[in-house]
């Protein structure tokens, strides 16, 4: 098995070596992949259920796919329903909203689509976006153009991590902050 540079982190009371991945020359990211790790994402959803305790919402939204359990271990925590927002569309969508951002682990656009079902669900209600990891903001921006179209508020944000510019995600509550790593 090749050897891989990885960083160490401490999350909600739980240590995870994160591989970094060059996403770019010179440029590396911790990678947080919280699918299949359901001790990891149990410990973070009670963390972020208790930081979300003061916020006054009605949905959970989350972007397809690694913050999907995030967002149903959430909304178990809180009681609070979630929706999952798409990243293809399929024919029994209907008649769904899309919303396109730019990927930063993959570099290319990706379509964001709210399900014609969950569009009644979501008009007048106050939101919080759920996320893994927060990088560049690319996904969050997406995800509030859709909910405005639906007619929601967005009144917080919610991650494991934030990325990057620290500074640039002061309104996230998250759990933690990964660094970016340079050559």
């Amino acid at each position: 098995m090749t050897q891989h540079e990885t960083y160490t982190v401490e999350i909600a009371g739980l240590k995870r070596d994160l591989r970094l991945f060059e996403i770019k020359p010179g440029l590396k990211i911790a990678i947080l992949n919280i699918l299949g790790d359901t001790e990891l994402v149990q410990a973070c959803a009670r963390e972020l259920a208790k930081k979300l305790g003061e916020v006054d919402y009605d949905v959970l939204v989350t972007a397809e796919a690694k913050s999907i359990p995030l967002a149903h271990a959430l909304s178990v925590e809180t009681k609070m329903p979630y929706i999952v927002l798409r990243k293809s569309y399929k024919p029994y969508m209907g008649a769904a909203l899309k919303a396109e951002t730019l990927s930063i682990t993959t570099g290319e656009p990706q379509t964001l689509i709210l399900d014609e079902k969950d569009i009644q669900m979501m008009k007048g209600k106050k939101a919080v976006i759920v996320d893994d990891v927060i990088s560049t903001g690319s996904t969050l921006q997406g995800m509030r153009m859709i909910l405005g179209k639906a007619g929601s508020t967005v009144v917080a944000e919610a991650a494991i991590f934030t990325e990057g510019d620290r500074s640039q995600w002061m309104n996230i509550i998250s759990l933690g902050h990964l660094p970016l790593f340079t050559n």
